[in-house]
């Protein structure tokens, strides 16, 4: 394939959907964004994404009509087959995922390139808590999870030795989406992509 999959993840609050509908606005030239399809209620607050019931998204998995598909936090998740076009069609692509699925990302896609949007933890804490959907106790357990799981992907990663680049997106908003925007054009127009891991900062 000639285009390349940018596979963007990070917690819940971390700023991914924040980060994406910023980078909508000015994408880089051959840049898409691909739309999610997620078994959850229309309206749903969030990121602009497909929602369909468990069944249709099953029928849809069965028909092979996704290029990738997982389940986290009760919903099932799914990027269209459109996704390999856009890459045979020599573009960058990026989609939002899920971190327990980096790994079979990278058997699907080698040259895939991750995005980890990382955030500092006192400051991911305040905003679970102002979003208002967990009480503090679940908050906490979160946050301890969260600690676990990337430490066992950044070990994993380098492991198999998949590229990956850390975005902080703890300060403002617009200088991550200027960050991320700077490599999606690096990326774009580079033949190949980084041999080692490497951290945007």
């Amino acid at each position: 394939m000639a285009g390349k999959l940018v596979y963007m993840v990070g917690p819940s609050g971390s700023g991914k959907d924040s980060l994406l509908q910023a980078l909508a606005n000015d994408l880089p030239h051959d840049c898409v964004i691909m739309k999610r399809v997620i078994t959850r209620p229309e309206n749903s607050p969030g990121e602009v994404a497909d929602s369909v019931s468990m069944q249709s998204f099953e029928q849809i998995e069965a028909q092979g009509g996704f290029a990738m598909s997982w389940r986290a936090n009760g919903l099932a998740y799914g990027i269209p087959k459109d996704l390999d076009r856009h890459l045979a069609e020599g573009k960058t692509v990026l989609v939002n995922g899920s971190r327990s699925y980096c790994t079979h990302v990278s058997q699907l896609y080698p040259d895939v390139i991750i995005v980890l949007v990382a955030v500092r933890p006192e400051l991911l804490r305040q905003r679970l808590i102002n979003r208002g959907r967990e009480s503090l106790q679940e908050i906490t357990l979160r946050l301890e999870r969260n600690r676990c799981l990337e430490q066992v992907l950044h070990n994993k990663l380098a492991l198999r030795q998949i590229s990956f680049f850390l975005l902080d997106n703890s300060g403002d908003l617009s200088l991550a989406v200027e960050q991320l925007r700077d490599k999606l054009e690096m990326w774009c127009h580079a033949g190949v992509r980084s041999e080692k891991s490497t951290f945007l900062s």
